[in-house]
């Protein structure tokens, strides 16, 4: 029972990512490594934002945040009684903004303004386990990124037309953690450090059509985070679960070399974020269980990079699992409220636009398979 509850307290966990600290996505859940004996996954994502409002010349930006999918893949094995590991496929994080331009009914202030960044790592971890209740656990992650910034519009003054092709480029990380757990009440505290990731992307800027400097190398950093998991069984067949995140948004900057020495400042400036979510599952029967959480992300400056142009969040999830021998289908589906913020641009900042109203809605789907 214990096993069913933490998939579906993932899925729940994993499709409230959306929007965290701006372009958080899957959590970099290990929860796999977690599963009893041998076990192997599949999962995927679709994320469908909203987020609209005016820029100070009151024309409506439209909605500036573009779908996107997401996908993962787990695989968990057994060395012996207290050894284990698992390797585990994500997207962690990533960016898809694109603010339609004047000509298109939109902002003349922002539009034309857009971002779109990707990341995929691949983790390997190992587990130790002193004993039933305590554990020890660290690992690699090597990641891709690549990302493409163009600054539009009448905000960005003589930048306006500016556009940066960041190539993709690899980069090597580590985690470590370790867990207590109680398994005659399903309780589990676990405990992961996730290490910043530097890449060295090859960079060409240009203003239009013109490039306007030789080109670079950028070194960009994915942030460090801390991940608190807990679970804990409240009575018979019910599970109530939880996450603190922490991510070192500040420390995540893309300064690009000349855009830099030319503005004073570089492309992107985000506050850290904690990502509070606590939920509840319970088992139906043999076949069904299903768990309901919510997140909670506090707001922090309103004035907020045109890039990430959302200011804390609230959401809920309700996810379903259907177990058939030895297979796990977990389904779940998301509604988070994003908070309201005003893209800003200058030195000082400067507020070009007021975002109101906006949403997300994810849905999921995770499939898994013990042996």
């Amino acid at each position: 029972m214990k096993n069913v509850m933490m998939t579906a307290s993932i899925i729940a966990m994993g499709a409230s990512g959306a929007y965290a600290g701006g372009i958080d996505r899957s959590g970099q859940s290990i929860g796999a490594l977690f599963e009893k004996g041998n076990y192997v996954e599949l999962s995927f994502g679709s994320v469908s934002p909203s987020v609209e409002g005016r820029d100070i010349a009151g024309r409506p930006t439209l909605d500036v945040a573009r779908d996107y999918l997401t996908f993962g893949f787990a695989y968990k094995a057994d060395i012996n009684d207290q050894l284990s590991y698992a390797v585990i496929l994500d997207q962690p994080f990533g960016a898809n903004v694109d603010y339609p331009t004047a000509a298109a009914g939109g902002s003349v202030m922002l539009g034309g303004t857009m971002a779109k960044t990707t990341e995929t790592a691949l983790t390997a971890i190992l587990r130790y386990k002193f004993s039933d209740r305590f554990s020890v656990h660290g690992g690699l992650r090597a990641q891709r990124a690549s990302g493409d910034v163009r600054l539009a519009g009448l905000a960005y003054g003589p930048f306006n037309g500016y556009n940066v092709a960041l190539d993709n480029d690899g980069g090597l990380g580590y985690l470590v953690g370790v867990a207590y757990e109680i398994p005659d009440i399903a309780l589990r505290v676990a405990l992961t450090y996730n290490s910043e990731i530097t890449h060295e992307l090859n960079t060409v800027e240009r203003i239009g059509a013109a490039q306007i400097a030789p080109a670079s190398v950028t070194e960009v950093s994915t942030p460090d985070s801390v991940n608190l998991d807990f679970q804990t069984g409240i009575a018979e067949g019910t599970l109530l679960f939880g996450q603190i995140r922490w991510v070192d948004w500040s420390e995540f900057k893309i300064d690009p070399a000349r855009f830099t020495a030319l503005a004073g400042g570089g492309l992107v400036d985000l506050e850290d974020s904690i990502t509070y979510t606590l939920g509840v599952g319970r088992k139906f029967n043999d076949t069904w269980a299903g768990a309901f959480s919510v997140s909670y992300e506090d707001k922090g400056d309103p004035l907020v990079s045109p890039l990430a142009p959302t200011n804390g969040k609230f959401g809920m999830t309700l996810a379903a699992v259907y177990t058939k021998d030895n297979m796990k289908i977990t389904t779940g589906i998301n509604y988070t409220k994003l908070g309201d913020a005003q893209p800003e641009t200058g030195t000082p900042d400067v507020a070009r636009a007021n975002m109101t109203g906006n949403s997300a809605v994810g849905v999921g789907i995770r499939i898994g398979y013990s042996f």
